[in-house]
């Protein structure tokens, strides 16, 4: 019986409804429920687009290995990929960021800066979704790492 009441906790969450048109407001409950929908939603499909421009980079890479005669139009080509595997190899970290946000939103602390713990506002985790500080925690730390940078 014991793991039968065990297993009740763990049952799917309850689908929330999103409209299209919603978006996070001020005058709402900070990371309620319809939020924290609306960015997860949001961050999944920033992952997938990231990912379906990794399997056309790959596709791409695997088709475009042919032989150009021409020294220079071979350079040129070269410099273009060598741009598209940085580019590509950003998005990957970029994942991994996404992961890690995806990550806070399971475990309850998504929305909230990782130094002062306040709310990070809504307004910059639209713009950027895998913010994990406030704007003025975010400023704090850029002026700190320059004077370090700076030594």
């Amino acid at each position: 019986m014991a793991d039968a009441s065990r297993n009740e906790g763990i049952s799917m969450k309850q689908e929330v409804f999103l409209p299209d048109d919603y978006r996070p407001a001020e005058d709402e409950p900070f990371m309620n429920d319809r939020q924290i929908e609306y960015f997860r939603r949001k961050l999944l499909h920033w992952k997938s687009e990231l990912l379906a421009g990794s399997r056309d980079t790959i596709e791409g890479l695997q088709d475009g290995t042919r032989n150009i005669p021409d020294v220079a139009d071979r350079a040129s080509e070269e410099t273009d990929r060598a741009l598209e595997l940085r580019t590509r190899d950003r998005q990957r970290k970029l994942v991994g960021k996404i992961d890690a946000a995806l990550r806070r939103i399971d475990e309850g602390e998504y929305g909230y800066c990782i130094v002062t713990g306040e709310p990070i506002s809504l307004k910059r985790l639209d713009a950027r979704p895998i913010a994990t500080m406030s704007l003025e925690a975010q400023e704090r730390h850029e002026r700190r790492e320059k004077v370090h940078r700076d030594e």
